[in-house]
């Protein structure tokens, strides 16, 4: 059990390693002023191993670097930084189809565009913080028409290119977790209550279709009726996926008042994920798990990689500063000291992204393609906000 000493204590590590450790590790140096954007593909050391850019990678750091500005300090290098970041988004990651790239070169060349739309949710997310940040109402609009494109897509009203043929249609968790999560960005950055309905929607299908209180689990894919589909993609489970998820439905229990059936639902989520997850031997969160326990498809799917734990202890803290029970500090103490103590570079700063089951290094990259400044500053500045809250209103 936490005493309000460590509580206290735990929230400034949190502040300090977000400003003194992980923003330094990116900022100022990956600021691309020649292109515009960042820099972000990064070794252990901080030293560029490729110019390329991710679009979801620079949305979220014009995330990050706006929500800084507001919400931390208005330091007029972050809100130079998220301009850089914004316009390289909407001056060269748009096709003329109005769909978004994945994958673009350093002066805005694309290279690939995948037939998902997180690209244009994490830009969502990056117009709307950055809109809030310049002042800029127009840059805010921009936002909310993009977020409603996301909408039609997600709904099927405007169809996307399928993953698969037709013969075992599967539905995922992903899409609802992330327009949740984004809609309740939305809501807290431009105080917008417009999109309340769709979270509830989107909350509902995850109870209803994903979430397994049967088995005690939450899945990553089912068939179109809910029911598991007993083949290898259809019974691999993704703990950190269902980890974050897990901590949005609790972020939106908070928001309405201490919902106490959101709290249990999130609760449940977390408790059937840690079981399954949770690394006995070793610690740490695992990549992917099998529903039934047979082997699984993915080489890596013993590995700890960086995100399922940032997440995890987002989700942990959050469980027990709404309920109160020992469990939950439990769960996040564990989380939190083997992230810590295996994943932060002591040295250099940040955070590895890939380590063995083991806890050894696999690589040493702290940015690629799908690894940037998101993760690990959203969790360090959401649990340090999160307990400035607690302390305050205690």
């Amino acid at each position: 059990m936490y005493t309000k000493e460590d509580i206290i204590n735990l929230g400034a590590f949190y502040k300090s390693q977000l400003l003194e450790d992980t923003v330094p590790f990116w900022f100022p140096k990956s600021y691309d002023y020649e292109n515009g954007g960042y820099l972000l593909m990064r070794d252990f050391d901080g030293s560029l191993i490729d110019e390329d850019k991710a679009v979801w990678i620079q949305g979220r750091a014009c995330w990050l670097l706006s929500t800084l500005y507001n919400t931390v300090d208005k330091k007029q290098e972050w809100l130079d930084g998220a301009k850089l970041g914004y316009e390289f988004l909407k001056n060269h990651c748009f096709d003329s189809d109005g769909r978004m790239y994945f994958h673009m070169d350093k002066t805005g060349r694309p290279i690939r565009k995948r037939r998902y739309y997180f690209s244009e949710t994490f830009a969502v997310l990056a117009f709307a913080a950055y809109g809030k940040a310049s002042n800029d109402s127009a840059i805010k609009q921009e936002a909310v028409t993009l977020f409603k494109k996301c909408i039609a897509y997600e709904s099927g009203e405007v169809p996307l290119e399928p993953k698969f043929e037709n013969t075992r249609p599967l539905k995922s968790i992903g899409p609802a977790m992330i327009m949740m999560n984004t809609a309740q960005q939305l809501r807290e950055i431009l105080d917008t209550n417009e999109f309340d309905g769709y979270i509830d929607q989107w909350i509902d299908y995850i109870e209803k279709y994903f979430v397994k209180d049967d088995i005690r689990c939450v899945m990553e894919q089912v068939n179109l009726d809910g029911s598991i589909s007993d083949h290898i993609a259809g019974r691999q489970l993704n703990p950190g996926h269902a980890l974050e998820a897990a901590w949005f439905v609790l972020h939106e229990a908070q928001y309405r008042s201490h919902n106490p059936h959101l709290i249990n639902l999130g609760c449940r989520m977390i408790d059937y994920m840690w079981e399954r997850g949770w690394d006995k031997e070793f610690g740490g969160i695992l990549y992917f798990r099998d529903v039934y326990n047979k082997p699984v498809q993915e080489y890596w799917h013993d590995m700890k990689f960086w995100w399922p734990q940032n997440e995890t202890i987002i989700a942990t803290l959050l469980a027990y500063i709404l309920t109160g029970k020992a469990r939950y500090g439990e769960m996040h103490a564990k989380i939190h000291n083997y992230a810590y103590s295996h994943f932060h570079d002591n040295k250099h700063g940040e955070w590895y992204g890939y380590l063995q089951q083991n806890g050894k290094i696999s690589q040493t990259a702290k940015g690629n393609l799908f690894k940037g400044p998101f993760h690990l500053p959203r969790q360090e500045l959401y649990c340090y906000q999160l307990i400035e809250k607690y302390i305050k209103d205690a």
